[in-house]
Order: C-alpha cells, then sequence, then structure tokens
C-alpha cells in the first residue's frame, strides 16, 4: 500500500497540472467574490467562511472525476486489482493519494484565499485546520464517488452530483468553525464534529470504493 501511495505522489509530481488547476480555481473563486457583492471588508469578513469552505471543496472536486478513469483505460488499473492488494487498500491509497496532493496545496493557499475576504488572521489557523478536515472528507467521498461513476457515459457530470450533496455537512461545519474563530469564540465544537465525519468516513469510503470497484 506505501508502494502504491509513493506511486501516486510521483505520478502527481510528475503531472502538477491537476494540482496547479486547483489551487488556481480555488483562488479565482475567491476572488470573485469581492467583485460580485463589492469591496466592503465587513460584508467580505461575513461572507469569507462559507466562501472559503464551498470554494475549496469545489476546487477539491476537479481532479476525482479522473482518479481511477485514467488508469482505467491504459489498463493499469486491472495490474492494480491483480497486484494482492485489497480493492478497499487501493481506494484508500488513492483516497490519501488525493487530499496529499489536492487538500496540502488548497490549504497553503488559504491565507492568500483568506486575505482576499478580509478574513482576520487569527482565524487563519483555524481556517487552515478546518479546510483540511473538510477536504479530508471529500477525498473519501470522491474515492467511492469516482469508483461509482467509473466507465458511465457521463462519469464527469454525475460525480458532482453524487458527491456534492453528501458534503453539505462540511461545509456546515467548516464555514461555522472559521466564522467562530473570526468572531473569537471556541470553535472546538464544529471542528470535533468535523472530524467526526472523517472519523465515519474513513473506513466505509473505501469499502463502498472497493465494492464498487469489484463490480466493475
Amino acid at each position: 500500500m506505501m508502494a502504491l501511495l509513493r506511486r501516486e505522489m510521483l505520478l502527481a509530481a510528475r503531472h502538477p497540472a491537476d494540482t496547479l488547476a486547483a489551487v488556481l480555481f480555488f483562488l479565482l473563486v475567491t476572488a470573485l467574490f469581492p467583485f460580485g457583492v463589492g469591496p466592503a471588508p465587513d460584508m467580505l469578513a461575513r461572507l469569507a467562511p462559507g466562501a472559503l469552505t464551498a470554494s475549496a471543496l469545489l476546487a477539491a472536486l476537479l481532479p476525482l472525476e479522473r482518479l481511477f478513469a485514467a488508469e482505467a483505460e491504459d489498463g493499469s488499473l486491472d495490474q492494480l486489482l491483480l497486484s494482492g492488494l485489497s480493492r478497499t487498500e487501493i481506494a484508500g491509497a488513492k483516497a490519501l493519494a488525493h487530499w496529499l496532493c489536492t487538500g496540502g496545496p488548497l490549504l497553503l493557499a488559504t491565507p492568500v484565499a483568506g486575505a482576499m475576504l478580509n478574513l482576520p488572521t487569527e482565524a487563519w489557523p483555524v481556517a487552515m485546520l478546518a479546510l483540511g478536515l473538510a477536504t479530508m472528507f471529500l477525498s473519501l467521498l470522491g474515492t467511492a464517488g469516482a469508483a461509482l461513476t467509473l466507465g458511465a457515459r457521463r462519469g464527469g457530470v454525475l460525480l458532482p452530483l453524487l458527491v456534492l450533496p453528501l458534503a453539505i455537512p462540511a461545509v456546515i461545519f467548516g464555514a461555522a468553525a472559521i466564522e467562530a474563530a473570526a468572531g473569537a469564540v471556541s470553535p472546538r465544537p464544529f471542528l470535533l464534529l468535523l472530524a467526526a465525519l472523517v472519523v465515519a468516513a474513513l473506513p466505509l469510503a473505501p469499502l463502498a470504493a472497493g465494492a464498487a470497484l469489484r463490480g466493475d
């Protein structure tokens, strides 16, 4: 499993377009809000928690479509399924690699996005932690969704429709944590709820993805 994770990381390093596209999408979407609602600092600060969380999850969704599709096209997915690893382990390694290659760079871009939305600097660490948990939850859900839509004629359309409704709790708790930190209130309850979502998805999402790959 570690060898598979290392392979995924090397492939991402050699082809950084997906990671770069996700980060640029995140920054561009957050940059649109000042143009849409005006540059008033108070208005931007009120919108910042929800805008950051929703933009980060949408950006993390971009590379998910080809999580299994590229390997299914060239036949390497069949080799992975015959490698001796269980399908659940393969899905778990894919989810972790997606989060490291997409969620990690998004966290590094969070202070820039927060500054564009006038988020108080004292809330930046909480924003990074909340987005880290939210994107991890999305990576787990998205891995299951990518496996379920693998081979579908309109998989790129079905994947967001399948994953985004399930990610709504992460948007709610992530935005609430950032808003609490910006208002000098403890964000701990909301961060714990986000962590609970991740813990619940950690065993279930790879199992669902593995079952879908078995069916494929």
